[in-house]
């Protein structure tokens, strides 16, 4: 192959992302994020996170295609810091469970991912809202990896073997996604994460360490 074909060759192959737009797309999500978190998906406009970013609309559409792109962008960054949580390895049997108290604690240190999750899974009930898909299957996957600690936990003898893991699990997540919404209201006035736990005592059937 002659010089001038490998320099025809590699202008036509796909270039890696460079570093500065790998900053400037991670720029553009955080911005979108807090957009999102604070006025919701419908009122959040294209133009607003443009303009906070120093582009254009079709700069911001240069990396995401759609308003619906650069959502699934925020949510795929949301994931991510979940999954970096968790670690390797899901914890096993109740140790999954004080996983999700941790969880709870950690994240009355990051109000703006709290909020994000809250407002959005809130619009996504509404007709037509581009992440139904994505917190249905999410709340599905939860109540399964709850379901399913529930029943290593039986298996373990760590919980009676007459417990309901279907039903304990969708009341975990509807108290964790509950103290959420109440904690942003009034953050002085709700601990999360000893709610959390006292519920989760009282769902296994135990009683307390410390009844103060």
């Amino acid at each position: 192959m002659s010089e001038q074909q490998k320099r025809r060759t590699r202008a036509t192959e796909p270039r890696a992302a460079r570093p500065s737009a790998t900053r400037r797309r991670e720029e553009i999500l955080r911005i979108a994020m807090d957009a999102f978190a604070t006025r919701g998906y419908q009122n959040a406009s294209l133009a607003e996170i443009s303009e906070r970013a120093g582009l254009t609309q079709a700069g911001v559409l240069h990396h995401f295609r759609s308003k619906a792109g650069l959502l699934t962008g925020v949510l795929d960054l949301r994931d991510q810091s979940d999954i970096a949580q968790l670690g390797p390895e899901r914890p096993h049997g109740l140790a999954f469970l004080e996983h999700l108290v941790d969880t709870v604690r950690k994240n009355t240190e990051r109000e703006g991912i709290v909020r994000l999750y809250a407002v959005l899974s809130a619009e996504s009930v509404t007709e037509g809202h581009p992440a139904q898909e994505y917190f249905r299957d999410r709340y599905a996957g939860l109540r399964a990896m709850v379901a399913e600690a529930l029943r290593e936990a039986r298996e373990l003898g760590e919980v009676r073997a007459d417990l309901d893991v279907e039903q304990v699990a969708s009341a975990v997540v509807a108290v964790m996604d509950g103290l959420q919404i109440q904690w942003l209201l009034a953050p002085a006035g709700v601990d999360m994460t000893a709610t959390t736990q006292l519920v989760i005592d009282a769902l296994l059937g135990r009683g307390s360490a410390d009844p103060a």
